[in-house]
């Protein structure tokens, strides 16, 4: 039997549902606030990290429930790297759990799930980078819904990648500077996977900055944020649903005189 407040936060949630007449196609969420939520419970940040990944378990099924296509989620920045060994260890460790629960989950392949990963390669552990890539090979042709961790992921880390590749194609010949334009640029970038633009950026624990996260394909694309305080283990459905509202508001807007 539910309780009281679980009775009127549902009410709540069909009422926002229905404020929401457009749905993004494709989210970013930078997952804020494991360490500190840990700390003010007075627990180990690792579990911290781990009461994340579950969160992240629940909005992933919230989301492919509401139509939403495609799902990218900064996991671990280029600027992570600085964060101490033991951190380090534990997440990549959850990560590594991460890929190996994917490749067993019976619903992925049901449902036709794909997941990929954005980031700098040559940084990521090589044992986590072999599943990575296992779960990528296995799920390839899956085309219903788009999972992307961006893992060791910086964005003008990206672009700084994207240019290099550039200039040594011209050096070689294959292409001339005249050959430059967004297209090029964005088939360069380092996931050289297929992303569509971002059209919601969800930021959790009340930090209202971006983060250097997808400065192309978000920013680029001038999508809607939407700053939430919740830290991300306690992050709700409800957040998610204000989330795309705001979305769903400034595309309304859009077509105003």
């Amino acid at each position: 039997m539910k309780k009281p407040g679980e009775i009127i936060e549902s009410v709540y949630e069909k009422i926002i549902v229905r404020q929401c007449r457009h749905i993004p196609e494709h989210i970013a969420i930078i997952q804020d606030g494991n360490r500190r939520f840990a700390r003010e419970k007075g627990l180990d940040v690792a579990l911290g990290h781990r009461m994340g990944a579950q969160k992240t378990n629940m909005v992933l099924e919230w989301a492919r429930e509401l139509g939403i296509r495609h799902i990218t989620l900064y996991c671990f920045s280029t600027e992570n790297f600085s964060r101490s060994e033991y951190e380090q260890n534990e997440l990549f460790t959850l990560f590594t759990k991460t890929a190996i629960d994917i490749l067993e989950d019976k619903r992925i392949h049901e449902n036709k799930i794909r997941f990929q990963m954005v980031g700098d390669r040559k940084l990521v552990p090589e044992n986590l980078l072999k599943k990575i890539e296992e779960v990528e090979e296995v799920t390839k042709d899956y085309d219903n819904f788009t999972i992307n961790f961006a893992l060791a992921y910086g964005g003008r880390n990206e672009i700084v990648h994207a240019t290099k590749c550039i200039l040594e194609k011209i050096e070689d010949g294959i292409l001339c500077p005249d050959d430059i334009s967004e297209e090029l640029i964005y088939s360069h970038l380092y996931q050289e996977i297929d992303i569509p633009p971002v059209d919601l950026i969800i930021r959790t624990g009340d930090d209202k900055r971006t983060s250097n996260f997808l400065p192309w394909l978000a920013n680029g694309n001038e999508s809607a944020v939407y700053f939430c305080a919740p830290y991300w283990p306690v992050f709700r459905k409800i957040d998610l649903l204000r989330g795309i509202r705001v979305f769903s508001n400034r595309i309304d807007n859009s077509h105003l005189p």
